[in-house]
């Protein structure tokens, strides 16, 4: 029956591409860009046309004008589809299309097509409820980002922006992450025929993903807690929102990381250890917020970050190693290295933080993986995916 069904599929793909041949080209159609859609979004559960999905990202960054045209064939392709195997790739080629650091690509509002209710029609709903499950929850995160990516671009190109205090913006874009992080969390295979390589290429796109936005937030809080000891009651009570939603997110990192170990997802060595936000910060915020002054407790959020500079620098090392990732982690509390501007690529790099003993009064962070951290894109390495 699987093979039958392989066949119809691939089937349909020549199919289809001999279409967009036929078809020819106008200002909303490239028949080659189509056709590579097509291909990489094959019906074919057991392999990635890794190769096509190059050429997509290609075409993205070397013309801004091909954006048109790729969501023009993208969204026509998930909306008439009832495969789960064409669903999922779509999302893993959008997610892809994401970090491929073309600007073009920021100015997408949302995702060109709506999965939201999707539903596989080629099986019966018993076997494939848990395929639907996951394309809803990973495209809910994927158009989701692409509102919040959007919209600090907007901000940053708006000179007319309201009036805010850059902590209460700091604040409001903290939220914003860790709604993101929720959406993150949510994604997961749910059912036991769902150990495909298909659904492991996915969750290990969303495990790095994971590790990007978390290590973002845990940035964020890190220059909160220097500003401390100067909020206001407003900003106070708004930081502890914050601290507390956080706490709560890293109780369900932990379980997410357990989750993946049981599953297969990742091996049981290389699973971080989260640690949480300590009490003592939430209870300093408490106080503040309750009127409360602390004496002889003060800090300067410039002089900190000059501190952070000095600091002995260490290195946390993420490699491959065939298709997995290693992860050399300490179990001392550091201060990340400051950088506004998240790199969103798929290279090996390794990532430099600060480690220093005496900042544990301000700045109590788990070291997580980062800034710089390789995105894992099946698309992006070939060398690591073998069928």
């Amino acid at each position: 029956m699987k093979l039958w069904k392989r066949a119809v599929g691939a089937v349909k793909d020549k199919n289809s591409i001999v279409v967009v041949y036929i078809s020819g080209r106008n200002s909303f159609r490239n028949p080659k860009l189509e056709a590579a859609i097509i291909k990489a979004t094959s019906h074919d559960e057991l392999h990635i046309d890794k190769r096509s999905a190059q050429v997509v990202f290609s075409w993205i960054r070397a013309s801004p004008v091909s954006l048109g045209p790729l969501i023009w064939a993208l969204s026509r392709r998930m909306e008439k589809t009832r495969s789960w195997v064409v669903a999922i790739k779509g999302l893993m080629l959008m997610h892809g299309i994401f970090h491929c650091k073309a600007p073009v690509v920021q100015m997408m509002q949302r995702l060109p097509f709506d999965l939201s209710t999707f539903s596989d029609g080629h099986s019966k709903p018993s076997k494939t409820w848990g395929f639907n499950s996951i394309i809803r929850e990973y495209f809910a995160f994927l158009d989701q980002r692409a509102a919040i990516f959007f919209e600090q671009d907007d901000q940053n190109n708006n000179d007319n922006v309201e009036e805010r205090s850059l902590l209460v913006q700091q604040l409001l874009k903290l939220e914003k992450w860790q709604s993101l992080l929720d959406l993150l969390l949510q994604i997961r295979p749910r059912a036991e025929n769902m150990k495909v390589r298909l659904i492991m290429e996915a969750m290990d796109c969303v495990i790095i993903e994971i590790y990007d936005i978390y290590g973002i937030i845990c940035n964020e809080i890190a220059k909160i807690l220097l500003k401390i000891y100067s909020v206001s009651k407003h900003e106070a009570a708004m930081a502890l929102r914050v601290l507390q939603k956080a706490m709560k997110q890293s109780e369900e990192l932990s379980l997410f990381f357990e989750f993946c170990k049981e599953y297969g997802l990742l091996n049981a060595t290389e699973l971080p250890t989260v640690t949480r936000i300590p009490e003592e910060d939430v209870e300093e915020l408490e106080r503040i917020m309750n009127g409360v002054s602390v004496p002889g407790k003060t800090i300067n959020y410039k002089e900190g970050f000059e501190e952070m500079n000095q600091m002995e620098m260490t290195a946390v090392v993420e490699e491959y190693t065939r298709g997995t990732l290693r992860t050399t982690i300490t179990d001392k509390w550091v201060v990340f290295e400051e950088n506004d501007e998240q790199q969103y690529g798929f290279s090996n790099e390794t990532k430099i933080v600060a480690e220093d003993d005496a900042v544990k009064d301000h700045l109590l962070l788990p070291i997580v993986p980062i800034n710089n951290v390789p995105v894992y894109n099946p698309y992006e390495l070939p060398d690591l995916i073998s069928f």
